[in-house]
């Protein structure tokens, strides 16, 4: 059963009720009429080969309220592109497929850089862009909404629950953020339960508490890969191309977006999906370089309020994050206890030290280069460089699926 807990700043909207996705896909399938949807997912081909992305869309078939479906697929060449058109037929929405590694698509990035617009490397923060950019040269939907293509436990109620605090205009949203629990045998979430929240609060305990660490500390799973906006905020909004992309893209919700118009939402009973390696010694991969991306994206917004960060700072700050995350630790320790969970206390432990060198690896960039990569920009800059850019884009698209 779902709490009823409000975090202070953004609305929270529980899951207290486990039979009503009938009466939601109704009032979907109503107020759709009036605010279409287009749902974009971010796809490697690579997914195509597991069993998560089958399940997935064979739950989207029978979903009747979706004005239409966009799909990035990366790596992926011209034969691989072929097949993805054949394995994504099962759709009967109107659908469309965006190949991220075609010449059409490639001449596009390749104008972008010819007009000093950095677009960044391939990845889901790209891919979504682009998808972005494909639903506002279409104009034919008020509402997009991104899940991953890897979520083992995917359910319609899912979807559903993404989309209606957006469509339905007694509500009217902005932005809405996913949360769920990630259970199973044993506590999952590492870089959230162990990272993300420390850092903040050792962030809070040295800087005070600042309107965006408040704002960041009200989200239920920040890093939840589950969200919903206004197509309007897709045009306005930069993104992020590396592991930052979910504390970025909340970071420029905070900026664009008045919070009493941004939400989150209980999604499902439990969440699982494809889990990320460590890589505890290796910066270029695993949870250690999202850890140290995120750090820099973090470091980034708060320098961007006048916050000043000495190179004492950081040193401190990884003391303060240490002690707050063992501290933690032990919570969960007990968390796991009381549900009869599995709990590996050293593992949680090997991680924690992994965010350290995380934090480490993003101090020592931060302060050689506080700007860092740059975030890709936003459609409404690149549209005013190049004024026919998404009729380019959607030609392109079209041409690829002809």
């Amino acid at each position: 059963m779902g709490d009823f807990y409000q975090a202070e700043k953004i609305a929270t909207l529980h899951k207290l009720n486990r039979n009503n996705l009938v009466q939601l896909e109704e009032e979907l399938n109503d107020y759709s009429k009036n605010r279409p949807i287009a749902l974009v997912l971010p796809c490697l081909y690579s997914e195509l080969e597991r069993q998560a992305l089958r399940d997935i869309l064979e739950k989207l078939k029978d979903v009747t309220y979706l004005n239409e479906i966009i799909i990035t697929l990366g790596r992926a060449d011209k034969e691989k592109f072929k097949y993805a058109q054949e394995y994504f037929s099962i759709l009967p929405q109107n659908y469309k497929l965006i190949w991220d590694d075609g010449e059409n698509i490639t001449s596009l990035f390749n104008l972008l850089k010819e007009n000093g617009l950095y677009v960044g490397d391939p990845g889901k923060g790209r891919a979504a862009w682009i998808a972005y950019g494909y639903v506002l040269a279409r104009d034919e939907s008020e509402v997009i909404a991104l899940h991953d293509c890897d979520v083992l436990t995917y359910s319609r109620e899912l979807l559903a629950r993404l989309c209606y605090p957006l469509v339905n205009p007694n509500m009217d949203y902005e932005f809405c953020k996913g949360y769920y629990p990630r259970v199973t045998d044993r506590l999952y979430g590492r870089v959230t339960r162990l990272f993300i929240y420390p850092i903040i609060s050792a962030l809070i305990k040295m800087v005070g508490h600042l309107p965006f660490l408040d704002y960041l500390n009200s989200f239920r799973y920040p890093l939840a890969g589950e969200f919903s906006m206004k197509t309007d905020l897709a045009r306005i909004n930069r993104i992020p191309s590396d592991w930052g992309l979910e504390v970025g893209s909340l970071a420029e919700v905070f900026r664009n977006v008045s919070l009493k118009r941004v939400c989150q939402v209980d999604l499902a009973d439990n969440y699982d999906h494809k889990h990320q390696d460590i890589s505890a010694h290796d910066p270029t991969g695993g949870l250690l370089k999202m850890c140290a991306d995120i750090s820099k994206s973090l470091f980034r917004t708060i320098s961007s309020d006048g916050v000043r960060f000495p190179e004492s700072f950081f040193s401190t700050l990884i003391v303060t994050y240490l002690r707050i995350a063992q501290t933690t630790i032990k919570m969960y320790d007990d968390d796991a206890a009381i549900n009869g969970l599995f709990f590996d206390r050293h593992a949680e432990g090997l991680a924690v030290e992994t965010f350290v060198q995380g934090i480490k690896i993003a101090s020592v960039s931060f302060l050689e280069d506080p700007l860092g990569s740059q975030l890709i920009p936003n459609w409404s800059r690149v549209t005013s460089a190049i004024p026919d850019i998404l009729e380019q884009l959607k030609q392109a698209v079209d041409e690829d699926n002809a």
